[in-house]
């Protein structure tokens, strides 16, 4: 018979059993911390700028060891400002927690270094342009050879293979050929990319999910495996409201501003010293809406009886609207609005956001060295936020790198 004992923890009491003031605990507090949890996993990194180094940077942030792999003259990103303090915020904000080692590819002392260091990581990523991994002698079937085991991923523009497959991008071409900056802009206006590279970033995201999920079938079934991610593909997947909006009706979706394409009132509204975002998407918030602007008039209006209805007549919702919300500030109107129950918002700028009360209490940033750096927003149970890291240095590893692999001092070092 086996026993199994639940221990269930009451965030919101004490140790002693008694209320902690009515106030809940953060996870970060619960008892005897454990280890993060990717803890004991190496990670192997030939990637550089964003989309690949976003994604080893989320797992860094959980306990996994990078080794990041650079040519002589470094990631890109450790030469594009802002700078601080001599070193590139961005590099800083996406290579944290890593180790760095300065490796030549074309140089056969070098790719034997990088190569006995693939056979013992759990993980390789790369997001060299389809081909050149294999050209320089890491690719998935060079290295697997010596370590069956082998994570293997593979962040690229448009994926291994496919018409695209040869195609160069970076974010803005992706966004351009997922059909995201179609749908962005105001009606009247050119298409517009987002205001920063979620095609990188939700790349990342993806590389970061993937490789969790392929550790966890290694556990089970002890083989390896090779993944091939696209931007393109995974930008693309996020897109549900615009491509069921085409599935639906076989019109491709148009650019509609600053409001819902699908839902009404759901988008930015005027105050008298600003704009605000209110977001109703049933009848219940509507009705309750209207009360609050005091046209309850609206809930019998058949201009406005339904979503699709209201949003067909948005711009006349609109002003009613703006009507009210004009005139007041817009702190009032998203008090009067949170008091009833009804989603609204002011609109913050970067500044704001990252200075809010919400960020500190919620840790997200890490207050140690020259920039406050960003930790995965994940909070798990018994795990310790707001652990010290460090940013590498150039080459800045290479002998406890190398000591790991009790290579010694012979390995060539640049200067």
């Amino acid at each position: 018979m086996k026993l199994m004992v639940i221990i269930c923890f009451d965030p919101e009491r004490s140790n002693t059993g008694r209320p902690d003031n009515g106030r809940t605990r953060a996870l970060r507090d619960l008892p005897t911390p454990v280890p993060p949890p990717l803890s004991g996993v190496r990670i192997l990194d030939f990637s550089r700028v964003l989309a690949g180094p976003f994604a080893t940077a989320l797992l860094a942030d959980i306990g996994a060891d990078i080794i990041k792999v650079e040519p002589p003259d470094g990631d890109d990103y450790r030469h594009i400002g802002p700078f601080i303090g001599g070193d590139s915020a961005l590099f800083m904000a996406t290579n944290r927690g890593k180790r760095s080692i300065v490796l030549d590819l074309k140089r056969a002392h070098d790719l034997a270094i990088a190569r006995e260091l693939a056979s013992d990581a759990d993980i390789v990523v790369e997001n060299f342009r389809p081909g050149v991994a294999d050209k320089l002698g890491i690719g998935y079937a060079e290295l697997t050879p010596t370590n069956p085991r082998l994570i293997y991923l593979s962040i690229s523009g448009f994926g291994q293979f496919g018409p695209m497959r040869d195609r160069p991008a970076y974010d803005m071409i992706v966004q351009a050929e997922s059909g995201l900056m179609s749908v962005t802009g105001e009606a009247d206006g050119p298409p517009m990319p987002v205001g920063e590279a979620m095609g990188d970033l939700i790349s990342g995201l993806f590389g970061a999910w993937s490789l969790s999920s392929a550790l966890y079938a290694r556990e089970r079934t002890g083989r390896g495996t090779r993944i091939d991610l696209a931007m393109f593909d995974a930008l693309l997947s996020m897109l549900p409201t615009a491509v069921c909006r085409y599935r639906g009706t076989g019109v491709a979706p148009q650019r509609v501003g600053n409001r819902h394409p699908l839902s009404a009132p759901f988008g930015v509204y005027r105050t008298n010293n600003g704009y605000i975002v209110i977001a109703v998407l049933n009848e219940r918030l509507f009705e309750r809406f209207a009360g609050v602007i005091g046209r309850l008039d609206l809930v019998g209006d058949p201009r406005f009886a339904s979503d699709p209805a209201r949003c067909a007549h948005e711009a006349a919702l609109r002003t009613i609207i703006e009507d009210w919300s004009f005139a007041r500030p817009s702190d009032e109107v998203v008090a009067i609005l949170a008091a009833a129950g009804i989603p609204a918002a002011r609109i913050a700028d970067i500044a704001e956001a990252v200075t809010s009360d919400q960020v500190a209490a919620r840790q997200l940033f890490r207050g140690n060295g020259p920039m406050p750096l960003a930790e995965q927003p994940a909070h798990f149970s018994g795990v310790m936020r707001g652990r010290p890291t460090i940013v590498p240095t150039l080459d800045g590893d290479r002998d406890d790198i190398l000591a790991s692999l009790a290579l010694g001092s012979g390995w060539r070092r640049y200067p």
